[in-house]
């Protein structure tokens, strides 16, 4: 989840800056592993995060904000050069009036008739004191949405002051504190004044009070499924009986008296949830200021989705967030991004902005979620990503900020007041793509770092001395003597007791510089740490890039085509309509003799269709062995595939 933070930051998205400006707790997890897999995390003081994301929402220049339900799509018919059987062209408000847009993003999280569950208690909300979405979810059926429903749940919030916290485990915050933007040199609050979190267990009363009354718990009997990893307390003591459970006391703020007991989330009778409560260690005289409940709601197969989160169904709807079935805040914010910068090229009639596998753990969630679709609340994971030596939280910036990077917008910008132009625009043959989402000060930032990085590097490779010497300079550092002479600094790097300020105080002309901006010697001493890995993956990043370079036509007739595919694959392809041969190649249950035939077929009708955007410069095809399960070898396409077509073209998506 701190990954996609990173990423949606490096995008110039506003949770991680409003983060930085909120937070009550920093802490980075996973410190004993890898940088690859560090996770950043904060506690937010709940009252000021709305008011700082409230303050750059209402103060955002062109945007209008309006408070309404939104009950009903206001429809047209469809464009004639885009699969859909029509194209939405606005919104219908609870109050009669319509909103006209050229693109609509929906957004609706629990809210799709949503219902709230504690104990045998249901009504329709989709939180507790909001109405649910009714008319909207109506509409979206009506229009043929393949419809599923999720449940998840919240804890019961606990008063501060009841609390005894002594015999609790406590869990400092870090200092000093890592920020979440790229654009915050620290975070708001002092190290010293951070709040901790404390840890306590539930214990086999706590269990025998659930078992005891699961007949009076409708959401637990639902067969609705529910979150897998982070679910409530009454399925964790049915799947895994006789153990202590974890909870996590979290404050909601500095001058909260709320207390959030993650871990704890349930949907009894009140009164049941408080004895659970008072079963728990430290909790014995806490007092419940409001119980846990369940939530039950409509989602969208998210198969029913392009990459760039656009509907097939209605041209210009697009969906971000639980409503596609992921679990809250992160993912969604990673999706919201992504289809709001989409919405907007939509409109301009530009090309869509696609984040591919290879780019970032955005990427690989809404692959996953219009490749594979998802039957329960899905949550990103780092183990979920096949190249994440690549794709860390360090270099979310160098990866994602120079694709959002739009020329025509800056000519634009240069209109307005107060415009100063860039001291390094980019050519437009640099690669940089067109999200149009990034700030002049966001851009002017990375730039300096990549610039920074690359004299870093390059300086650190060409300070070269012998084993011997670097022995004597750095005696702390266990360097090898099986390594071959001369070793440069940037290797020396890679050694666990070595960092930039070892480096520095041996070496003092030229490292004294780099060790002096921290952020910068954080960056070199992972980039040298994982300089092996990523050379080593390149090859494969390279083959996968090759595989999503393969574009399918979006309106390919699978049961039509005269290709030699089995009715089984023909069912599964027109069910996920995937859009490149990469997306083809991770679809369960299709083999590699049938990625092969889609092939030729594509390739052979290439001239007629005239819809396929690229095609490989050789007749070689590798299938995806890193990311597909079927696939264990490679396969090559047959010789008469390997004819080069006069307009073929191989696009590769830069790093």
């Amino acid at each position: 989840k701190g990954h996609l933070m990173r990423e949606v930051d490096a995008l110039d998205g506003l949770c991680g800056r409003v983060c930085d400006r909120s937070g009550v707790h920093y802490k980075v997890l996973n410190r004993c592993k890898g940088p690859a897999v560090w996770g950043l995390r904060a506690q937010i003081d709940r009252r000021r995060y709305k008011e700082n994301m409230q303050r750059e929402i209402l103060n955002t220049p062109l945007l209008t904000v309006r408070e309404a339900s939104v009950e009903d799509l206001l429809l047209a018919e469809p464009e004639p050069d885009h699969p859909g059987k029509c194209q939405v062209t606005g919104v219908v408000l609870g109050d009669g009036s319509t909103v006209h847009a050229g693109s609509v993003i929906l957004t609706t999280g629990t809210f799709l008739r949503g219902m709230v569950l504690i104990g045998l208690e249901m009504h329709p909300a989709g939180r507790l004191g909001d109405q649910p979405a009714i008319g909207l979810a109506q509409t979206l059926e009506k229009l043929g949405f393949a419809v599923g429903r999720l449940k998840t749940g919240t804890p019961p919030r606990l008063a501060k002051d009841t609390i005894d916290f002594s015999g609790l485990e406590e869990r400092a915050a870090d200092n000093p504190p890592v920020p979440f933007s790229f654009l915050s040199e620290a975070v708001w609050i002092k190290p010293e004044d951070q709040l901790s979190c404390y840890l306590t267990r539930t214990t086999p009363k706590a269990q025998q009070i659930i078992h005891d009354n699961l007949h009076l718990n409708n959401h637990i009997r639902e067969t609705t499924r529910g979150p897998r990893y982070c679910p409530s307390l009454e399925s964790k003591v049915l799947r895994f009986p006789n153990r202590e459970h974890q909870v996590w006391l979290e404050p909601e703020g500095l001058e909260s008296n709320v207390i959030y007991p993650q871990g704890m989330s349930m949907t009894l009778p009140p009164e049941l949830q408080e004895q659970v409560i008072k079963s728990v260690p430290g909790l014995e005289k806490a007092k419940m200021l409001q119980p846990g409940y369940g939530v039950q709601y409509d989602f969208l197969d998210p198969r029913q989705l392009t990459a760039s989160l656009e509907s097939r169904l209605v041209q210009r709807l697009f969906f971000a967030g639980q409503v596609n079935g992921t679990t809250g805040y992160e993912e969604a914010a990673a999706q919201g991004v992504i289809a709001g910068i989409n919405a907007c090229l939509r409109v301009h009639g530009k090309p869509p902005f696609i984040v591919s596998r290879t780019e970032g753990y955005v990427g690989v969630l809404i692959d996953d979620l219009t490749t594979l679709g998802t039957s329960e609340p899905y949550r990103m994971f780092t183990s979920r990503v096949e190249f994440r030596m690549s794709l860390r939280p360090d270099n979310a910036d160098a990866r994602l900020t120079h694709r959002g990077i739009f020329l025509w917008w800056l000519l634009q910008r240069a209109a307005l007041p107060g415009y100063r132009p860039l001291s390094h625009t980019p050519p437009v043959s640099a690669g940089f793509e067109e999200a149009g989402c990034v700030s002049q000060q966001r851009y002017e930032q990375a730039v300096k770092m990549r610039a920074a990085l690359e004299d870093g590097i390059a300086t650190l490779k060409s300070l070269q001395f012998s084993i011997s010497k670097w022995s004597q300079l750095v005696p702390e550092v266990p360097i090898s003597s099986s390594r071959r002479s001369p070793v440069s600094a940037f290797d020396i790097l890679q050694y666990a007791e070595a960092n930039m300020e070892v480096l520095a105080r041996a070496v003092p002309e030229p490292l004294g510089k780099l060790a002096q901006w921290r952020e910068l010697a954080e960056r070199l001493k992972i980039e040298a740490a994982y300089e092996w890995c990523v050379a080593n993956q390149q090859q494969e990043i390279e083959e996968v890039r090759r595989d999503e370079a393969l574009q399918l036509p979006e309106d390919l007739d699978y049961f039509a085509i005269d290709a030699s595919l089995s009715t089984e694959v023909r069912e599964k392809l027109d069910s996920n309509r995937p859009q490149t041969i990469g997306a083809v190649s991770r679809i369960p249950g299709i083999t590699p003799a049938a990625i092969v035939n889609l092939l030729r077929f594509v390739k052979s009708n290439h001239q007629k269709t005239d819809k396929l955007k690229a095609l490989p410069q050789t007749g070689k095809y590798l299938a995806g062995k890193m990311y597909s399960e079927k696939v264990t070898s490679q396969r090559q396409i047959p010789a008469e595939l390997s004819e080069e077509e006069p307009e073929s073209t191989f696009v590769k998506t830069p790093l």
